[in-house]
């Protein structure tokens, strides 16, 4: 069971306050969306596009170009996309979402998979007045942003992802379950006590600072909510490799952007996966980064993201 402290105060409790008032300064605000009744997202968006009506709140369009930033499984928005946020807001318009059981967002309808991910996010999309966007998304979050390339191309207009995967296979997940001795994803990203929560850091990253035990059941309280909802979403996220549809042809370009250390998604898996996906695709490496390279390598990752931005906005 999760180790809970009683002596202190959580960490994470006071850190998230003052990194959401950093991300106010930096010009972004938190908004409740109501995607059907039963369905709430929580998601950050540019305050420019929040305007108020007869006591009503009324979203306008972006002026500048729209970055939707989709979030790995251990983490929401802002604590994934933090270092990002306060590096592109000048430029872009940057939405920041809570996935479903993440954060403020909930759902009370029983889907899990990926295609209603997609179709939460694209809704609240669709909510805010935002037409198109270049999506960014790390681990989990890229496997929702290809999904949501795929249903709707005319919203996506290209993708940058990371330490992610198309479709998590029955063969990617067997290869990964006899290399460090799992049986299943909830074994990793469901973590339950202080050891859990070390071992699934020391995957996420090539090289984590030593930190008090407090800290780690900190995160555990603060982070690992909805633990039912979440297990069963990685339950429908492991596929057979008959289920898989690798015929999908893009028609979005797609940056991949990978830590030379991820030891979750490993190089050679990235290589095999931009072969398949074919002429519109490219690979970074980032050098001295794990599985979640914009946490580790921050400055690194901005600079590159930063490129490509510039590149592929210019036609949006």
């Amino acid at each position: 069971m999760i180790q809970r402290s009683n002596k202190m105060v959580n960490a994470f409790a006071v850190l998230t306050p003052l990194l959401h008032g950093l991300v106010k300064v930096a010009g972004l605000t938190p908004q409740t969306i109501e995607i059907v009744p039963g369905t709430l997202m929580n998601i950050w968006v540019p305050k420019e596009t929040v305007t108020k009506k007869d006591q009503d709140i009324v979203f306008v369009p972006p002026t500048k170009p729209a970055v939707l930033f989709l979030h790995a499984f251990a983490m929401d928005g802002i604590f994934t996309w933090f270092p990002q946020v306060l590096a592109l807001t000048r430029q872009y318009a940057v939405y920041v979402p809570d996935l479903l059981f993440f954060g403020g967002s909930i759902t009370d309808r029983n889907e899990r998979s990926t295609s209603f991910q997609a179709e939460f996010v694209a809704k609240g999309l669709g909510r805010l007045k935002v037409e198109k966007v270049t999506l960014v998304g790390l681990s989990y979050g890229g496997i929702v942003g290809f999904k949501m390339a795929e249903l709707y191309p005319e919203l996506v207009k290209s993708i940058v992802v990371s330490a992610t995967v198309v479709e998590l296979t029955q063969s990617i997940s067997s290869d990964f379950y006899k290399k460090f001795g799992f049986t299943r994803w909830s074994d990793l990203l469901m973590p339950e006590t202080i050891g859990d929560m070390k071992r699934l850091f020391s995957f996420g990253f090539h090289k984590f600072p030593w930190l008090p035990n407090f800290v780690y059941r900190h995160f555990l309280e603060i982070m690992y909510t909805n633990r039912k909802e979440r297990h069963e979403l990685l339950e429908d996220l492991a596929i057979s490799d008959n289920e898989a549809t690798s015929h999908t042809s893009y028609s979005q370009e797609i940056h991949m952007v990978w830590g030379d250390y991820d030891k979750i998604f490993d190089l050679d898996l990235a290589m095999t996966m931009k072969a398949r996906l074919g002429d519109k695709t490219t690979l970074y490496c980032v050098k001295d980064a794990g599985h979640l390279v914009p946490l580790e390598q921050p400055f690194k990752y901005n600079k590159l993201l930063k490129c490509i931005l510039e590149r592929v906005t210019k036609y949006l």
